[in-house]
């Protein structure tokens, strides 16, 4: 049995169920009618158990956990994000959290396709069973901490006045379409990937030395004159920079649809689907989650984290990049923890606290990996 291709399409199948079940919860959550509650979560349970058939399918394949590139955590990290959606679903009867959280859940899924699927051997520094027992409490706990930035962003649809101009409405509309960009860069690096080839382009670097960049988006910015309709310095990665400007375009693009088409900010056209929701539940849920996700998080990000480093670099701690962010999210939901139980702040700051710390989350699996270089660069 070819256990690498069943995986590609168990995954591929249930990402198309998750993409069909948004419409159900739309209508569940508008107008709670009971068999389009049903149908959402019979949908929702079913893409879950082929997304656990795909990771148990891709490591009885490549015989280690699947979680050791991009492509790999950023699939589990989408996989966890809807187990513990239906677990806190369940835990609080609130099913309508699932339409919010199940496109969040495909946009990181999707990000996770544009990365090669491809399996390779592991480089040494990975060959250890603390492989698995880190990266999954990481994406579990990520997923755990994610659902409060999800509820909070529900919290605040309810509280803001998304009509008036407000710093609140200005805010909660830049996170979302910030959202949009992302599905950009998965809309524009999909159909280049599908329809055209990749760019090598070979320039000196700062020291003198020759090397390669592959674009595999259209040249905007290179580090060669000939190359491209603006050049930049060898100082700077015009490879990743021509990726964001891209994204920024495609994602623009997508939202200014949206806008002329609906004739309304993204906040207003979410509004009327958190009208039946309680607020004082949904601030609950989020600070549960953050209670879940935070000691999950230490030991994965932290506890795990320095013992694998001591066994494979004969250390604790080396204020790598990884492990400084990693540090640096785990003060932020302390600090978070500490204002919420002492100084008693809940509702609309800690909900823009908890959507702050999922920015820390999505910088620190994703910037901190691929743009800055480290030991975890590999990544």
């Amino acid at each position: 049995m070819n256990y690498l291709l069943l995986s590609s399409n168990t995954l591929l199948f249930s990402f198309l169920l998750l993409l069909i079940a948004i419409i159900p919860f739309g209508f569940a959550t508008k107008t709670k009618h009971a068999i389009s509650w049903r149908s959402a979560l019979a949908l929702t349970w079913l893409a879950f158990i082929l997304q656990i058939i795909y990771f148990t399918c891709r490591w009885k394949a490549i015989g280690y956990a699947p979680v050791s590139n991009m492509y790999e955590f950023m699939t589990f990290f989408g996989i966890m994000l809807i187990g513990a959606v239906l677990l806190m679903s369940y835990l609080y009867k609130q099913w309508s959290i699932g339409f919010f959280a199940i496109p969040i859940a495909l946009i990181i899924l999707g990000y996770g396709s544009v990365f090669s699927n491809k399996a390779t051997p592991l480089i040494p520094s990975l060959q250890s069973h603390w492989l698995a027992v880190h990266v999954i409490t990481v994406a579990a706990s990520s997923a755990i901490l994610s659902v409060a930035f999800i509820t909070s962003v529900m919290y605040l649809l309810k509280t803001t006045n998304t009509g008036a101009k407000t710093r609140g409405a200005k805010w909660l509309e830049l996170v979302l379409f910030n959202l949009v960009v992302v599905v950009g860069f998965i809309l524009i690096s999909t159909f280049c990937r599908l329809f055209f080839s990749s760019q090598v382009i070979e320039f000196a670097n700062k020291k003198g030395q020759i090397i390669s960049a592959t674009y595999t988006l259209p040249i905007i910015i290179s580090n060669k004159a000939e190359v491209g309709l603006f050049a930049l310095s060898a100082s700077v990665d015009a490879q990743k920079l021509n990726t964001i400007i891209w994204s920024y375009l495609v994602g623009g693009l997508l939202y200014l649809i949206i806008r002329l088409t609906m004739r309304k900010a993204l906040c207003e056209i979410l509004k009327p689907f958190i009208s039946r929701i309680d607020l004082r539940l949904l601030d609950e849920i989020s600070h549960r989650s953050i209670l879940i996700g935070f000691p999950l998080f230490s030991l994965g990000g932290l506890f795990f984290a320095m013992i694998w480093a001591q066994i494979a670099w004969g250390r604790y701690w080396g204020w790598d990049p990884k492990e400084v962010w990693a540090l640096i999210t785990w003060l932020f939901y302390a600090a978070l923890l500490h204002l919420r139980l002492t100084k008693e702040w809940e509702g609309e700051r800690t909900a823009w606290l908890a959507i702050i710390g999922f920015g820390l989350i999505v910088f620190n699996q994703v910037f901190v990996n691929l743009v800055i270089a480290g030991l975890h660069s590999y990544a």
